[in-house]
């Protein structure tokens, strides 16, 4: 049996459905976590990151700066200094994510534990 939501319901769902997406990828919130100290350049998050490609790097801060938690700057030198940093939204967010990612630093090698010793059981 499939129960119908209300139009309502559906399209709120929807909606949650893709601010979550775009906030529960694999990059999106190490970078706004990273941004939560102040901005940064292009090349710094790409460093402190670390696995991003340039592509997936420039994607994710522009899929950020579209949803309107990050603003690009750019600066007419040669070559051009590009910074990033997190807007009012932004910030919001991150404090939202902090206490997440601290969580995740203080328990990192409890899940490893717990990972190796789950693996030992597998036939």
């Amino acid at each position: 049996m499939t129960v119908q939501l209300p139009d309502r319901a559906s399209e709120d769902c929807r909606a949650v459905s893709s601010v979550l997406a775009r906030i529960g990828d694999k990059w999106s919130v190490l970078i706004i976590v990273l941004l939560g100290d102040g901005t940064k350049r292009f090349n710094e998050i790409k460093r402190m990151v670390g696995g991003i490609s340039q592509r997936m790097l420039t994607l994710t801060l522009r899929g950020l700066e579209r949803d309107g938690l990050v603003t690009r700057t750019v600066y007419p030198t040669i070559p051009p200094r590009v910074n990033y940093e997190l807007t009012a939204l932004g910030r919001s967010l991150w404090q939202a994510v902090e206490p997440l990612g601290l969580w995740a630093r203080g328990h990192v090698k409890d899940i490893h534990a717990a990972r190796t010793k789950f693996d030992r059981k597998k036939p």
